[in-house]
């Protein structure tokens, strides 16, 4: 069925692609080469396929030329919106850094607040989210300083932030759910 309308584009034929399939782990080989991961490949692959099923009138004499110049121009703007991706990135990185003073300012807010209902969880709780989340001790040094295996402390820390998820969620309510940074909650409202 041929669209016959201006612009209508014509689909490639069933022979092509035939050959198209035939050749795909060629074409999957090639992209590999390029991209450096296999899944990834698959993918830009497989939507080589999709997008050139409308684009037959395209082809003037091999199909498989055809498509190994598709591939390359995917290739191309796959790199092309890593580097984007990855300038992005880093500006982000870089925003970050330069904010150092209000980080430390919420880290001590935040702190404060998360401390004070931490000392309202078992010791032990306590303990583990004080050392390992505030004072930034490895869990194995924090299991080797309380005499346990460093599996019962991550464990006791995997225990211990979800007591603290659940306190938190009943101190604060709605505001710990959406992440409120600017905690009005007194000490009169926590258990």
């Amino acid at each position: 069925m041929r669209d016959d309308r201006p612009g209508a584009e014509d689909p490639v034929t069933p022979e092509i692609a035939e050959v198209l399939v035939a050749n795909h782990r060629d074409f999957l080989r090639f992209v590999e080469r390029r991209i450096g991961d296999r899944a990834l490949a698959e993918e830009i692959v497989q939507d080589a396929f999709v997008r050139s099923l409308d684009r037959g009138d395209e082809i003037r004499d091999s199909a498989v030329g055809w498509f190994y110049r598709v591939l390359r121009n995917a290739v191309i703007d796959h790199q092309r919106r890593q580097t984007v991706a990855a300038r992005r990135l880093e500006q982000f990185a870089a925003e970050l850094g330069s904010s150092g003073e209000a980080d430390e300012e919420l880290a001590k807010v935040a702190c404060r607040c998360v401390l004070e209902l931490a000392g309202t969880l078992k010791p032990e709780y306590s303990d583990a989210l004080r050392r390992i989340d505030v004072d930034q001790v490895a869990v194995k040094d924090y299991a080797a300083a309380n005499g346990i295996s460093p599996n019962n402390a991550g464990v006791r820390i995997f225990r211990a932030r979800e007591a603290l998820r659940k306190q938190l969620a009943r101190s604060c309510g709605t505001c710990a759910e959406h992440g409120c940074l600017d905690c009005t909650c007194h000490a009169s409202n926590r258990p």
